[in-house]
């Protein structure tokens, strides 16, 4: 908010990008003067005609998150030392990790085990919390045994997501774009108490496509089996996570950090 404030005073053009389903309160005041408007999410064509500095260009993501082959998700499995004959779920809340989320999978992890494997990002904040899952992480001298592993966080996330059958996480604007990357049938948790309640608006958007599977994250602390439930009806139904995959697909723009560019050597 205070950089448009000053490009304003100074008449320095700028160009907003908005990632989410709802725009935030300072972008909502700032767009007034911005020359132009990216949006990662595509508005109604009813308000880009009404808006000329409107446009959709996606969110961009790093060239790394594409889609990989079944043989690659194979090699990808192997390297995490996970069964590559099992379906793998990769559970993330982010680089600093989310507690509902955390709390929810230490409660159904014994019954998780039992259809699948399970790779947890439990984050930088609440991994302490968390070391009591390592007792699930079996090792044979190099091999995983347990078909369950638990990090701080991965630095090489794109890897390990996709190696995933089914991705389980938050409902940010950047998750969901890397998700629509990678080609993955996902099941958002949306965070509902953020202001503006966009992660909430964000999922819904793409539940409505039929693109997701979305779970409250209210309903889901009340009872974990509600995301137990989801994540079994995914794994074992292969049809369905390639419908969710291939919509969500549908949302990846390729080209987004491009557009972009394009947009700010036009206005310079």
């Amino acid at each position: 908010m205070p950089v448009g404030i000053i490009a304003k005073l100074f008449k320095i053009p700028y160009i907003i990008h908005e990632s989410d389903a709802v725009a935030g309160l300072a972008n909502r005041l700032l767009m007034k003067k911005a020359k132009k408007v990216a949006f990662g999410t595509p508005p109604s064509e009813e308000v880009l005609k009404s808006h000329p500095s409107y446009v959709w260009t996606g969110t961009p993501v790093g060239a790394e998150f594409s889609p990989v082959s079944p043989t690659k998700q194979i090699s990808l499995k192997k390297a995490f030392s996970f069964n590559p004959d099992k379906p793998l779920v990769v559970v993330t809340g982010g680089s600093q990790g989310s507690e509902n989320l955390n709390e929810a999978i230490r409660a159904i992890l014994p019954e998780l085990l039992k259809f699948t494997s399970v790779a947890l990002i439990a984050g930088r904040k609440h991994y302490e919390d968390m070391v009591d899952l390592k007792k699930y992480e079996n090792w044979d001298k190099a091999s995983l045994e347990s078909n369950f592993r638990m990090w701080e966080f991965n630095t090489t996330m794109c890897e390990l997501l996709g190696a995933a059958d089914v991705v389980v996480s938050r409902a940010g604007a950047t998750t969901i774009a890397e998700m629509a990357a990678l080609k993955k049938a996902t099941i958002l948790v949306p965070f509902a108490r953020l202001p503006g309640g966009h992660q909430v608006k964000n999922a819904e958007r793409l539940e409505n496509l039929n693109a997701t599977v979305v779970v409250s994250d209210i309903k889901m602390t009340e009872d974990p089996k509600l995301l137990l439930d989801a994540i079994k009806h995914l794994v074992k139904s292969p049809r369905l996570r390639a419908d969710l995959a291939d919509r969500l697909h549908e949302e990846a723009c390729s080209d987004a950090a491009t557009k972009l560019a394009e947009l700010v050597l036009e206005e310079a």
